[in-house]
């Protein structure tokens, strides 16, 4: 598969790189390049990533990062069965406990779920460290659902993570996991609740708490152009609008605002009309607030 011209392999971790020393020169290099596009591709561009995993795997199927990293692109893809045998092979090799969360995740995946459940109370989990066994407790959470077992998921995720008001890395999954099980139980008082939560410690997008909990207070998003159909504008002056309507499931906003906005140059006038950009907001709700 082809490397683009900026990847030169150095981008890759420093531990990855003591790892390919052991291989020839050309062939770390290779390996390193293939393993940058793995990273570089895998949230947006799965199947790409999945394609260069196999890349490096074929070289290099002896090193820890390449089995792991050709194990987290098959997961990517959901391919679970061959996503847990590449774990088990790096676990092998390193004998770390690290993997050990997405290797359960990985049984839920083939539907075994109780599989999940045997793993999380397993000794290894002793062995992860914070952000390790918070992943393990949202794993055990999601078998418990896939089995049906809404309370006990609920319960599964109560733990001192969820009630600390530090945020950390996992804060804003953990409670989001939380508010999707407390919806899923009916309990949807709480459930907005912890979605507001999750919000506040969202700090890089990782979820969809915002629109979840946008959906909850009954607040929809719909596409609107904004004309200005001021009759004192002079002749041939257009407006370009792509403007976006936050408006109540009430019906307040108008129904027509669903269309999508087509932009419309001035003409007939030596300087073009600036472009407008407006946000209507009706009853937008401030999270931690209920309408």
């Amino acid at each position: 598969m082809p490397i683009p011209e900026d990847v030169t392999g150095d981008e890759i971790d420093k531990d990855v790189r003591q790892e390919l020393q052991s291989l020839p020169k050309t062939l770390a290099e290779d390996v390193a390049k293939n393993l940058v596009m793995v990273a570089r591709l895998i949230d947006e561009d799965p199947e790409g990533a999945y394609g260069y995993s196999r890349v490096a795997l074929r070289l290099a199927s002896r090193v820890a990062a390449v089995r792991e990293a050709a194990g987290f692109a098959a997961y990517a893809t959901q391919k679970y069965s061959e996503a847990l045998a590449e774990f088990r092979a790096a676990r092998r090799m390193t004998g770390s406990a690290e993997l050990w969360p997405v290797m359960a995740d990985c049984e839920r995946g083939l539907g075994r779920p109780e599989k999940a459940l045997d793993m999380a109370g397993a000794p290894e989990v002793h062995k992860l460290d914070k952000a390790g066994q918070v992943e393990m407790r949202l794993v055990a959470a999601g078998a418990r659902r896939d089995m049906g077992q809404l309370d006990a998921a609920i319960v599964t995720l109560q733990s001192p993570e969820l009630a600390s008001n530090s945020v950390q890395p996992w804060t804003a999954r953990l409670r989001y996991a939380y508010a999707d099980a407390l919806l899923a139980a009916g309990r949807e008082n709480e459930a907005r609740e912890w979605f507001a939560k999750a919000v506040e410690a969202d700090r890089d997008g990782s979820t969809d708490a915002s629109d979840r909990l946008a959906e909850l207070d009954g607040v929809e998003f719909v596409d609107a152009l904004d004309e200005n159909d001021d009759e004192g504008e002079s002749e041939g002056a257009g407006q370009a609008a792509d403007d976006t309507v936050i408006a109540h499931a009430d019906g307040t906003a108008d129904a027509d605002a669903e269309a999508e906005a087509d932009a419309t140059e001035a003409t007939g006038t030596a300087d073009s009309a600036d472009s407008a950009d407006t946000t209507e907001v009706s009853d937008a709700a401030e999270s931690g607030d209920k309408d």
